[in-house]
């Protein structure tokens, strides 16, 4: 979604402090000024818009927090939210793991469609300051941890819903925390209850992860660099001109001359279920990585190479020495700078 597209149309904050022993909720909506509404737009712009996001369909008959939104009108807002927060704040006051925050709810419109976002803004310990009275007269300030501060919008949230009210799809953002001993996308699982796809920006990861490791069992350490660069400037190449791939397209590019690293590879994406899968990531944060190329020496040298230079022979080239030594040969250099 595009920030400036969004026009809210409600806001109500709950606070879901765990210190407090219940949780305090509100009666009335938030009269929310524009900067305010830019801060939650902010928000919902980036959920619907990173990588980490996973698409997903609400369990029906499982689901409380479906059972509320087939039931929901303008006119419900105050009372559903308020029934989500109880909700959830019941998950949090039996699992100690999961932090306090402020639960705002927040009635918007993309385009033609309704949407209904469930912000959990995790609290921040800062400093700040506050004065008090003193009693010969005057004032004393006093600098404070504050343990209540809210997520700037710069920063993601941890736990978070954006849902399209039509269909009632969901799009979610969420971390693990631990429940009876166990790590768990608890908002999704116990609080949402629905199911979730797998993100573009995890299975970009698992991708990367399996070539690496099926890459260091097929080849000896001479050649593994090399592979490895390789096979980075291949996914590199498709993020940049196909805006991504699919997982049987990459194998095929990367193992091309080692089918039988690339049966090791499929066997990998099969316990995924990601053999089909295509990858279609949207955050330049996510594809970063993947446009320079990363050398770490035996004698602790490091090096950085712009995808670019690395492409152009006229720019790098790498020498295989006859001890079995490798050369990194920088070409071309018009002018060098020392930075401290």
């Amino acid at each position: 979604m595009v920030k400036e597209d969004i026009r809210i149309k409600k806001v109500i904050v709950h606070i879901l402090d765990a210190t407090v022993g219940m949780p305090v909720l509100s009666d009335q909506e938030l009269d929310y000024g524009s900067e305010f509404a830019d801060f939650l737009k902010e928000h919902i712009a980036r959920i619907t818009s990173g990588d980490d996001k996973k698409n997903g369909r609400f369990y029906e008959k499982e689901s409380e927090v479906y059972r509320m939104l087939v039931q929901y009108r303008d006119d419900y807002f105050v009372d559903i939210s308020k029934d989500m927060a109880d909700f959830l704040y019941s998950i949090m006051n039996s699992n100690i793991d999961i932090p306090s925050a402020d639960l705002v709810v927040v009635r918007f419109r993309y385009g033609e469609e309704e949407y209904l976002a469930l912000l959990k803004m995790n609290y921040k310990q800062h400093y700040t300051h506050r004065t008090l009275g003193v009693p010969e007269g005057g004032n004393r300030n006093e600098v404070i941890r504050h343990k209540s501060i809210l997520p700037s919008e710069s920063q993601r949230l941890s736990e978070a819903a954006v849902i399209r009210l039509g269909e009632l799809s969901v799009q979610v953002v969420e971390k693990k925390y631990e429940v009876n001993g166990e790590r768990v996308d608890y908002f999704s699982s116990l609080f949402l209850k629905c199911s979730g796809h797998m993100s573009h920006k995890s299975k970009l990861s698992i991708v990367t992860r399996a070539v690496e490791e099926v890459q260091k069992d097929g080849y000896d350490e001479l050649s593994l660099y090399e592979a490895r660069m390789k096979a980075k400037s291949i996914i590199q190449e498709e993020l940049e001109e196909n805006g991504g791939f699919t997982v049987e397209g990459i194998s095929e590019k990367i193992f091309e001359e080692k089918p039988e690293l690339r049966v090791a590879f499929q066997d990998k994406m099969e316990k995924y279920d990601m053999v089909k899968e295509e990858i279609l990531p949207q955050s330049e944060a996510t594809t970063r990585k993947y446009q320079k190329q990363h050398l770490y020496t035996d004698t602790g040298i490091e090096i950085k190479i712009p995808m670019d230079q690395y492409k152009d022979p006229g720019s790098v080239e790498f020498i295989t020495n006859p001890d079995g030594t490798v050369s990194v040969l920088i070409k071309n250099i018009g002018r060098l700078e020392a930075r401290f």
